[in-house]
């Protein structure tokens, strides 16, 4: 029998800790929640690999490391409301949602909806609200949120989901330049948002996140 929780030990001593995550609480988080069972069955065996887990159509689970980093550049509190695009089986929402007050989580996938569900109710995560919609358009009706994170790879972010932030809240993105990436936190302040560079890091663009071409004559 594998033993799961020996490798989620490992995940954190030898991606997490490394990439300079000293936050207790994300280290907590990493280490109690079985991301395991948060991946397709059929790729249980590589949950705790250090790279992301193909879900195919651009999405995948972003890979211990980058997430974690996300996280510890976002430094949720937890009194904070946080909105979790794309949140796939729900791995991303579990580990917010012992970080902060509360968590909606987005998914457009119908499958993947119940998926996160059922997912997050094994867990005790009552703090998540699983709700149904495109990743471009945020979840607006619960909102505004202190933080923003979005699980894959972008070209640029619709204002309809910056709207969504709180002054004083921040986002989390993976800008994408071909095969090359760098996870951004854009902080709002009332004369707007002012994004800065976190760390190096890669992953498919989502749909409707990818650069609109440009109209030519």
């Amino acid at each position: 029998m594998t033993d799961f929780a020996a490798r989620r030990t490992m995940m954190v001593d030898t991606q997490i800790r490394p990439a300079d995550v000293t936050k207790f609480p994300i280290i907590e988080a990493m280490l109690t929640v079985p991301r395991e069972n948060f991946v397709p069955s059929a790729r249980r065996e590589a949950a705790y690999v250090g790279e992301n887990i193909d879900l195919g159509d651009n999405r995948v689970i972003l890979d211990p490391r980058t997430l974690a980093k996300m996280l510890d550049a976002l430094n949720v509190q937890p009194d904070e409301l946080v909105l979790d695009v794309g949140c796939a089986h729900g791995y991303s929402a579990a580990i917010l949602a012992r970080l902060a007050e509360a968590v909606v989580a987005v998914e457009e996938d119908d499958a993947l909806v119940a998926e996160a569900i059922a997912n997050l109710s094994q867990q005790n995560a009552d703090n998540v609200a699983v709700v149904e919609g495109a990743l471009v358009g945020g979840a607006p009706q619960h909102g505004p949120y202190d933080v923003i994170i979005v699980q894959g790879g972008v070209h640029e972010v619709p204002d309809a989901l910056l709207d969504q932030l709180n002054i004083g809240g921040r986002i989390a993105c993976l800008f994408m330049d071909g095969a090359l990436g760098v996870a951004r936190v854009g902080y709002r302040y009332d004369t707007g948002l002012n994004w800065r560079d976190a760390f190096n890091a890669s992953a498919p663009v989502l749909p409707g996140f990818r650069r609109q071409p440009a109209f030519v004559f």
